[in-house]
């Protein structure tokens, strides 16, 4: 595995040396690289410092140029306006660059030097709840920062922190006692994921009408919620049944989302529960956590309520219960001492944002975060209708999430064959679910995740446009191409002089390793998601520009198919690492 440098850091290399030949006292002056429309790259290091060294920029500019020794990469250096170089790279050194990728089954991506251990806490559905639109955005944001980070070389813990804890399980549990055939299942055979829901939807629903209608029922609730908090052990067995059940149906609908959750990875609010008692405790005699009214709280000068008083982080009630802080605390501990986590990521609503910069702090003040361990929320915006308020069916109820990936997968697989020429049925059913599934990710990973986005199925299954679909006809396509080559092999020819659109095709390839760690160290999948659309639209372009097959001369025609073939590899990766398939027949 060989990582490659890119051109940006050869040329930014060839620069700083020039610089350090030229002006001994500036050795250590940033040249300040970018890509430019005028030219390859632009440098425009040298204006700040010709201020610092009180010289004429454009004279500076000049002597750095003649310091430079002749290369094989650099083909010109243009000093321009006030004292910017815009420099040309030879196409030599972009073939060159590319083959040296194009050897590595990474495509020449380095590892993070400085990989340490990410817990990603995300997909955190509840028990016995149904999955709604809101649980999308954590599961698809979360699994594709736990690939990227993994091909950075992270070492990724995942936590899906499942809602599996809490007063409803009295009157769920107590239900069951006296109605205790509620979760049968109609046959021994597998049940399905819908079954499970049906069950438990049912039982929630009746449970919840007799607690509301019936006081002596409630008073046995309430009685069984004590029970379970004690640990009683045939309400732990019945507690037991509503995971399992609901496990059934959360595996069936991350299949579908095309996610790998293993059971491991769940380890719900239950799972802190023995450690509550000892996290209040140490943050009491630490004095990071003080009684008030009753509650053990912990205060900030910067969080009020709306009446100017300070609005607490309440760890434990004045009843004795927990709130979600002490689960949350004690998770941090749980992930920070056992797990031996240096970064946390929370994929987790927007609207939570204060409670975990309260948790975040608190866990500070008590020193189970510090220099050595972060903890970081990636907080996601909200998903809305096409008319921009938040997603409700027409009768105002939240969407169930099956159904909308159901509707994505019926679109899609229209628009798969309508186009498809030589697919079978089932063919035309397995790429409608991986182009529905992948509309649907890439519609949410496309925009920063922050922001609010439109849900908007037409949008996300149209050919045209910044879409999963496009990506993926992008990389179909090249695949047909390579296969109707026949004897003509993909080869790089470094001797060869480059079409515009084969250069700018060239330079945003050799681009791939720094995005992705600017990706990783930002958690900002969008930005993956925006390159690889840019690469299909050069891509696009190169194709209509430079025929492939009917080249000029043979070389041309493996160069042009080496071309095809890294940017084809490129967008199988990107891809993959958003979560996303690329057929090879579409």
């Amino acid at each position: 595995m060989a990582s490659v440098p890119s051109l940006a850091s050869t040329v930014q290399q060839r620069l700083a040396d020039g610089l350090s030949a030229a002006l001994p006292e500036a050795a250590s002056a940033d040249p300040l690289l970018r890509r430019s429309d005028r030219a390859d790259f632009q440098a425009n290091g040298i204006l700040a410092l010709a201020k610092q060294l009180k010289g004429n920029p454009r004279e500076l500019a000049t002597k750095v140029v003649d310091a430079i020794p002749a290369n094989d990469v650099l083909k010109e250096i243009e000093v321009s306006g006030p004292g910017f170089l815009n420099i040309t790279v030879t196409d030599a050194a972009i073939i060159e660059t590319l083959a040296a990728r194009a050897a590595d089954a990474r495509l020449g991506v380095p590892f993070n030097e400085a990989a340490g251990t990410t817990v990603i806490d995300y997909a955190q559905p509840n028990v016995a709840k149904e999955m709604h639109v809101g649980h999308l955005r954590s599961a698809v944001i979360g699994a594709a920062m736990v690939e990227i980070l993994e091909f950075t070389g992270e070492k990724v813990v995942r936590r899906h922190h499942i809602g599996d804890w809490g007063t409803q399980f009295g009157m769920l549990i107590q239900y069951l006692i006296e109605h205790p055939h509620e979760l049968d299942h109609s046959s021994e055979a597998e049940v399905s994921g819908e079954e499970a829901m049906s069950n438990l939807n049912r039982l929630y629903k009746a449970s919840r009408a007799l607690f509301d209608s019936d006081e002596e029922f409630k008073t046995r609730a309430r009685a069984r919620v004590v029970d379970l908090q004690a640990g009683d052990e045939e309400t732990l067995a019945l507690w037991q049944r509503f995971v399992d059940e609901s496990k059934i149906y959360f595996y069936s609908v991350f299949d579908k989302l095309d996610m790998d959750i293993q059971d491991d990875d769940v380890v719900g609010e239950s799972g802190y529960n023995d450690m509550l008692q000892e996290t209040c405790r140490l943050l009491e005699e630490s004095g990071v956590a003080v009684r008030s009214e009753g509650a053990l709280c912990v205060f900030f000068d910067d969080v009020k309520g709306p009446d100017g008083n300070p609005t607490p982080l309440i760890v434990q009630k004045s009843d004795g219960g927990f709130g979600y802080a002490a689960t949350d605390l004690s998770a941090i501990r749980d992930r920070v001492g056992t797990l031996k986590a240096t970064s946390l990521l929370y994929v987790v609503d927007a609207r939570q944002s204060l409670h975990f910069k309260m948790v975040f702090e608190t866990a500070r003040r008590a020193g189970w975060l510090n220099d050595d361990v972060k903890a970081v929320q990636l907080a996601f915006g909200t998903v809305l209708g096409k008319d921009g308020k938040p997603f409700k069916t027409r009768e105002g109820e939240t969407v169930r999430l099956v159904d909308l990936l159901d509707e994505a997968i019926d679109r899609a697989s229209a628009v798969v064959r309508e186009k498809a020429q030589d697919l079978t049925e089932e063919e035309i059913a397995e790429r409608g679910a991986q182009v529905g599934i992948g509309a649907v990710k890439y519609a949410d990973l496309s925009t920063s995740a922050a922001r609010d986005y439109k849900f908007d199925l037409d949008q996300m299954v149209s050919l045209n446009g910044d879409t999963s679909v496009y990506l993926q006809y992008a990389y179909a396509r090249i695949q047909s191409i390579l296969r109707k080559a026949g004897d003509a092999k993909p080869v790089a020819h470094a001797e060869l002089a480059l079409a515009p659109s084969e250069r700018a095709l060239g330079l945003h390839l050799d681009t791939f390793g720094e995005l992705i760690a600017e990706t990783a160290a930002e958690y900002a999948p969008h930005k993956l998601a925006a390159y690889l659309y840019q690469l299909a639209s050069q891509y696009t372009t190169f194709y209509s520009e430079c025929p492939v097959l009917k080249a000029d001369t043979p070389e041309q025609v493996e160069n042009r198919l080496f071309l095809c073939e890294l940017t084809a590899r490129t967008l199988h990766q990107g891809m993959a690492l958003l979560g996303i398939r690329t057929p090879e027949r579409l």
